[in-house]
């Protein structure tokens, strides 16, 4: 089983990325959880959701405290939560940055484990013309983890955005355009 905890702030996506990437999984025959913590949230507050996705059926049902891997959608939370708190070694660190990886390393403290990092206002702006974080750092959590091909990956997200978004079909194209970009700029720091 792999387990993924997202930090992010209200209104960014985390949850909606966390539901996406649990909808592909699925679609790829695995068992998953997809789920938000909530708590007093507002826009721009921190905000965690989680995943579960596994080849056998999951029977656990609370929070992720020991992920196998975390996503940070803002780097601003870098400084303002724990996001390492249990993360395991052998897993690693997803992060939306511009930072250097010194920078980086610096603000994950002790952390011992693989820490990639992926510009997604840069992609978003690019691709979609506004800063949605979310749909790049859903492609970074795909790559690292390797729970799907990336063709799985996109064949399914092409199937699920035209039916998201069947009333906006204009936003597929760079959602999907999204995607790819991220799929091949996450680097490992």
């Amino acid at each position: 089983m792999i387990e993924i905890r997202w930090h992010g702030r209200g209104g960014q996506g985390a949850k909606t990325a966390s539901l996406l990437l649990a909808d592909a999984a699925f679609n790829t025959g695995k068992y998953i959880q997809g789920f938000p913590e909530y708590g007093p949230e507002r826009m721009g507050a921190p905000i965690t959701a989680y995943n579960r996705i596994s080849s056998d059926p999951i029977t656990i049902h609370s929070n992720i405290y020991e992920p196998d891997y975390v996503v940070v959608v803002d780097d601003t939370l870098l400084d303002a939560v724990d996001v390492t708190a249990g993360l395991k070694e052998t897993g690693a660190i997803v992060i939306n940055t511009t930072k250097d990886g010194s920078e980086v390393k610096e603000k994950l403290k002790d952390y011992k484990g693989e820490v990639y990092v992926v510009d997604a206002r840069k992609i978003s702006i690019e691709t979609l013309g506004k800063y949605f974080p979310n749909t790049p750092m859903l492609a970074a959590i795909v790559k690292v983890s390797k729970i799907m091909t990336d063709e799985e990956f996109i064949n399914d997200m092409e199937g699920s955005f035209k039916h998201k978004f069947a009333k906006k079909p204009e936003v597929i194209e760079g959602n999907m355009n999204a995607l790819k970009m991220a799929l091949n700029e996450v680097k490992k720091i």
